[in-house]
């Protein structure tokens, strides 16, 4: 992950990773037939990982009111990227990048997390603006998800430690918790 986090896909050798993992060239051809299959299982390794955090979180707050439950959502989505930060940083760089070769790998995983997060949105809205407000606020929560992960000199600069770190998250879902309250507290349905 450090290679790919650092030089990209592209300019990632299979032979920086077997000198950064200590094993031989051969032993990632003969496990994950090259760098394109040692990407694969990573990504979805990560993406399962993933959605297994979102469903738990999504289950134990089925009591919480829809708002709630999305601010408890959000802070999980951050919190697990931010765990895997070095990958989360590849891929959404990949990603901006328009990585063809990466685009396909995560299609499916970006069409569930898409799904899963515009469903809980949508809840907590409920009926408040109209379609296109909807659609507008739900791609400005979703900027806001990903930027930590597109900046990354400005959020290392954030953090020092795994107390930084803790720290970054909770104020970072913070104020996007605030952004939510005034969305659905002050906007209106013209």
């Amino acid at each position: 992950m450090r290679c790919f986090s650092k030089k990209g896909f592209s300019g990632t050798s299979v032979r920086d990773i077997a000198d950064k993992a200590s094993v031989n060239v051969s032993a990632i051809s003969y496990h994950f037939k090259g760098k394109q299959g040692l990407l694969e299982y990573a990504i979805t390794h990560y993406y399962e990982a993933y959605f297994v955090e979102i469903e738990k979180t999504l289950r134990k707050n089925e009591a919480l009111s829809a708002l709630d439950k999305l601010k408890e959502l959000i802070f999980a989505i951050i919190q697990y990227k931010y765990q895997n930060h070095q990958f989360s940083y590849f891929i959404h760089r990949e990603l901006s990048f328009d990585s063809i070769f990466v685009r396909e790998i995560v299609v499916t995983y970006l069409a569930k997390e898409n799904h899963l997060l515009s469903e809980t949105f949508l809840e907590a809205m409920q009926g408040k603006y109209h379609v296109n407000k909807r659609h507008f606020l739900f791609m400005q929560l979703k900027g806001m998800l990903m930027t930590p992960f597109m900046f990354h000199s400005e959020t290392q600069n954030q953090m020092i430690g795994s107390y930084s770190t803790e720290n970054f998250v909770r104020h970072y879902t913070e104020v996007i918790n605030e952004w939510l309250d005034f969305s659905v507290r002050e906007l209106t349905v013209k």
